[in-house]
């Protein structure tokens, strides 16, 4: 091994750089003088090179495959524990419906209980979101012969959506619970306090007129109540959510954002009547 002196380390150390400048600007300067040469240089570098790239990318692939599939596992791993749980809780009250529903039976005997007879409804595709007289309104399209009424509660697989305010010959228009002109009797699944949902125009509408003492809680769950014969009591409409400036808004099980299809039940209710069925004041006698 060739040791050198330490004045002719840092003399080599002292010039490596001005060297390597100058190497650069030289390269440089020959690839514009002859830009076939450089590119031939290249072209033979790249040659030289690509059977280690290719040699390379095999082990690199390899590892980021195995990387990606252990990410994968982790995540199945953590979903399953949370399925798991899942499963857990939904068995839990699968256990506590099956309880109630025993109950009820036994009472409903005890008590020769008649059920309500199973509404009759009809499916429609939503075709326009057509406000017309209303912000918040989808228009349906019917067909002819259809059995739409006025009045008739709109349900999507999921919930409560609104009530049928126009029928045509053959179409239909929807009110959603979320226009500001809806005006929704509700309880609280929970406490059976009864409430009042108003709508906004927004994705929530309001929860109010609760009775004191009965301060809905995040999460309750709301359905609709019986009051006014207007709804039918026990259908899902969503769960309380209060926001930061402490005003009670609902979250509906529905998604109005995306309606395709909807299910027009007919219970048979009268609950919002017609403009002509409203008595109109008598005129004053003039004196």
């Amino acid at each position: 091994m060739i040791r050198l002196s330490v004045p002719l380390r840092q003399a080599l150390s002292r010039l490596s750089l001005p060297l390597l400048i100058a190497l650069a600007f030289g390269t440089m300067l020959l690839g514009k003088a002859d830009a076939l040469l450089a590119e031939r240089a290249r072209m033979v570098l790249a040659d030289a090179l690509t059977p280690i790239w290719a040699a390379l990318r095999e082990p690199v692939g390899a590892l980021r495959d195995a990387a990606r599939e252990a990410g994968t596992l982790l995540d199945m791993r953590a979903e399953n524990a949370r399925l798991r749980e899942e499963n857990a809780r939904l068995h839990r009250w699968q256990a506590a419906a099956l309880a109630l529903e025993a109950e009820n039976a036994m009472l409903r005997r005890q008590l020769a209980y008649l059920p309500d007879a199973a509404p009759g409804f009809t499916t429609a595709r939503v075709v326009a979101d057509g406000g017309g007289t209303y912000a918040r309104a989808v228009l349906l399209a019917a067909g002819p012969n259809h059995a739409v009424r006025k009045g008739q509660v709109a349900l999507d697989e999921r919930g409560l959506a609104g009530r049928v305010t126009e029928v045509g010959a053959r179409s239909a228009r929807v009110v959603l619970a979320t226009d500001i002109n809806s005006r929704i009797p509700v309880a609280l699944e929970g406490s059976r306090a009864r409430a009042m949902m108003v709508g906004t125009n927004g994705a929530r509408p309001r929860l109010q007129y609760w009775p004191a003492g009965n301060r809905p809680q995040e999460g309750d769950r709301v359905v609709t109540s019986a009051e006014a014969n207007a709804f039918p009591a026990g259908l899902p409409v969503g769960v309380v959510r209060w926001t930061a400036s402490g005003a009670a808004e609902i979250e509906l099980f529905a998604r109005l954002d995306r309606l395709d299809v909807l299910r027009l039940f007919d219970y048979g209710l009268g609950g919002i009547l017609p403009p002509e069925a409203v008595a109109r004041p008598e005129p004053r006698a003039k004196r």
